[in-house]
């Protein structure tokens, strides 16, 4: 006659019964697709006449911002802010960073690799660094435990192509960056979808000089630039693909956007400014974020985001310890629909080591201008920093363009971004708090927003 269970041997069997049929979860994997100089205004979802439909496809199964700011008008410091969840300012990358440059994102600064390798992610990044190329600032040394790519753009020399830490091709090919790029990213997927992994792929178009494989070279309606972002779309098309391939799909957070706004060609989508400046134009981007199951489909997201909140929202997410105070916050609540806004107090917007704007909400305060009309024989480029006689404020929420001054209608509100600003400046490093206190001492006799350019034309 078959034993009795008894009341505890039988409690014992029908947990762990239940626990062996439990399905196991682990942490979701993030993959950060990043162009380079991809204006507001060049994917179909955001209005261009380009094809897009990758992309597109990938905004109507979540969600896509309306406004999300890149952080920093130009590459190496925007990669910094992305990364680190830091302003670049802080982390002592104000500047693009050179070949003949000896530094790059500093070793106390931590990665959002470093970041999730410390819970166990395995980790890839694919495609143009530019954070440093000496030995302790290339990217695994910064928590990848693996590289393929360009160190720094495609116009600069030498153009080495690496593995990890070695140069196999001394001039990459242009033409094959892309597809290459695609090919090692899905490689990852399928090789780490045993475990949780972190794949960041910043891309090397659409910085110029513009090359496309033959694959696609020719075949869109707008030139070899509409060529490369069809090939781009290609390359999202084959990474969702992968997931999907891989029963990855459910489970994986994927997000799109670029590093600044469009250099020479591509669109802003109307808004003032480009690449380098910090108007909209040069700082607004695209950005989609894509998770079946855990991001609603088809959401227009008017909340406002930066590439700060990146790193914070990732780490939220995957339950990764933040080891530096950030300058993000949490965008989860944005990302799924459950907030249509999320609490931050000023951001501010750099250019090289100058405090130009502020944002507070809708309204967007500018002080100063790098890129301005006003020449200066003595300064870089013939580019200085003017401080403005009058702070000008801008309501992005009616006017994204910024095209109307309302400093004067809200002079309280703009004494209270002012005292913002100096409240949070307070804490940058002595460098930039004294390029504010030295454009300040300084400002210009007239705004130079409506004077003609006195650059010389040679």
């Amino acid at each position: 006659m078959a034993r009795m269970l008894n009341r505890r041997s039988f409690l014992a069997a029908t947990t762990g019964a239940a626990f062996a049929q439990r399905p196991v979860t682990r942490p979701p994997n993030v993959i950060v697709i990043l162009a380079d100089d991809l204006g507001y205004g060049d994917l179909s979802c955001y209005g261009s006449n380009l094809k897009t439909p990758n992309l597109d496809r990938m905004a109507r199964e979540g969600v896509r911002f309306l406004r999300y700011d890149s952080a920093n008008p130009v590459c190496s410091p925007s990669r910094a802010a992305l990364l680190t969840g830091r302003y670049p300012t802080r982390v002592g990358v104000p500047l693009v960073l050179f070949p003949t440059d000896k530094k790059g994102l500093p070793a106390n600064e931590v990665t959002m690799a470093q970041m999730l390798k410390d819970v166990g992610y395995k980790t890839k990044c694919v495609g143009k660094w530019h954070l440093g190329h000496m030995p302790d600032y290339l990217p695994m040394k910064r928590g990848f435990d693996s590289y393929f790519g360009i160190p720094y753009s495609n116009d600069m020399s030498p153009r080495w192509l690496m593995r990890n830490e070695q140069v196999i091709e001394e001039q990459a090919t242009l033409e094959t960056l892309t597809p290459r790029y695609t090919e090692e990213a899905v490689k990852f997927i399928e090789e780490s979808k045993g475990s949780p992994f972190f794949l960041y792929m910043p891309h090397t178009y659409p910085h110029i000089p513009l090359a496309a494989s033959p694959k696609f070279r020719g075949k869109s309606a707008h030139g070899l630039y509409g060529d490369v972002i069809e090939e781009l779309d290609w390359s999202v098309g084959e990474i969702l693909a992968s997931l999907k391939k891989n029963g990855l799909d459910k489970n994986t957070l994927v997000m799109f956007t670029s590093d600044n706004g469009p250099w020479f060609q591509g669109s802003a989508g109307l808004l003032r400014g480009r690449k380098g400046n910090t108007w909209e134009g040069g700082v607004r981007e695209p950005f989609i974020a894509w998770m079946p199951g855990r991001i609603p489909a088809a959401k227009v997201q008017g909340g406002w985001a930066s590439a700060m909140d990146v790193c914070p929202t990732v780490a939220k997410l995957c339950g990764a310890k933040l080891t530096n105070p950030v300058d993000g916050v949490d965008i989860w609540p944005l990302l799924t629909g459950a907030a249509k806004e999320v609490p931050r107090d000023v951001v501010l917007y750099f250019d090289n080591v100058h405090m130009q704007c502020a944002r507070l909400g809708n309204w967007k305060l500018h002080f100063s201008r790098y890129n301005s009309e006003v020449y200066s024989p003595t300064a870089p480029g013939g580019r200085k920093n003017v401080m403005l006689k009058h702070p000008e404020l801008y309501d992005l929420l009616s006017d994204p363009e910024e095209s109307y001054d309302a400093a004067d209608k809200n002079p309280r509100l703009v004494a209270d971004i002012q005292a913002r600003v100096e409240k949070v400046m307070a804490g940058f490093p002595e460098e930039i708090r004294k390029a504010w206190e030295d454009a300040r001492a300084k400002p210009a006799s007239v705004a130079p927003t409506g004077a003609l350019s006195r650059i010389p034309a040679n």
